[in-house]
C-alpha cells in the first residue's frame, strides 16, 4: 500500500502527499512517546527531520489533531481488512496481484463505508483496492449474473459499531477472487496493462506528467 503510493504516483499527487503526511505524523508521535526514556535518541531523530526547526523537548508533548478522528473511517478500514483476509485466504500462497476481487455487499451501512474507499464500481487505484492488495477491485450490491455456479465465493460478516454503540449493524459480505486477464505493468507490477511491454494507463499518465514538468 505505502510503496505503491510513494513510488508509483506522481510526486505531487494527493495520494502520495497524504501518505507522506501520515508517515510524518506517525513518526512524530512515536518519537515523542519514547522521548522521556530515550531522550538522546529522540533528539537525534528530530535533528534529521528536515521540516522540524526545534528539538523534541521544545515543542511539547503529543498533540494529535482531531482531524484524524473522522467518524466511520476506522470501521471502513477494519471492514476492508476483514474482506482482504477472506480474499487472501481463498488464494492461499498465491500472488494477490494476479487476481481481481469482486466484493458483494447488500445496500446498507457497510456498503456505504466501502463506497467511501472506492467511489467507482471498479478500480485499480482506489483505497479499497490498495487495501485488498489485488490488481483490481469491483464493489457490487449483488453477484454478477455470469458468475459460474462452482465459483469459490467466500462469505463473511462484519459488525459495525459507530458513535459509541449508538449505531450498531451486523452486515454480511461475499468475496470472489478471479485470475485477472490483463498483463503485468513493467512499472508498478500490477496486472493492469494491455501488454507486458507497455505501462498501464495510470503509469502512462504519471510518466507523461513527469515529462511535462521537466
Amino acid at each position: 500500500l505505502l510503496s505503491c503510493r510513494l513510488y508509483c504516483e506522481e510526486a505531487k499527487d494527493p495520494k502520495r502527499r497524504s501518505c507522506q503526511t501520515v508517515l510524518a505524523e506517525a513518526l512524530d508521535i512515536v518519537v515523542r512517546s519514547f522521548a522521556p526514556i530515550l531522550p538522546h535518541l529522540a533528539e537525534e531523530v528530530f535533528q534529521y527531520i528536515p521540516y522540524k526547526k526545534e528539538g523534541v523537548f521544545r515543542t511539547g508533548w503529543i498533540n494529535a489533531s482531531s482531524a484524524w478522528k473522522k467518524p466511520g473511517i476506522e470501521e471502513a478500514i477494519e471492514g476492508a481488512c476483514a474482506m482482504r483476509d477472506s480474499f487472501l485466504g481463498s488464494i492461499s500462497g498465491k500472488n494477490a496481484l494476479e487476481y481481481e476481487v469482486i466484493i458483494v455487499i447488500e445496500p446498507g451501512l457497510l456498503f456505504e463505508l466501502m463506497e467511501a474507499l472506492q467511489a467507482e464500481e471498479t478500480s485499480s487505484v482506489s483505497q479499497l483496492n490498495e487495501i485488498m492488495m489485488a490488481s483490481q477491485t469491483t464493489l457490487l450490491s449483488e453477484l454478477p449474473k455470469e458468475t459460474p455456479s462452482d465459483a469459490n465465493i467466500i462469505k463473511g460478516t462484519f459488525l459495525i459499531n459507530l458513535e459509541g454503540g449508538d449505531i450498531c449493524e451486523q452486515s454480511s459480505y461475499k468475496v470472489l477472487a478471479r485470475p485477472i486477464a490483463k498483463a503485468k505493468c513493467p512499472r508498478c507490477r500490477r496486472y493492469t496493462a494491455e501488454s507486458s511491454s507497455t505501462p498501464c494507463p495510470r503509469c502512462l499518465q504519471v510518466l507523461a506528467a513527469g515529462k511535462g514538468s521537466t
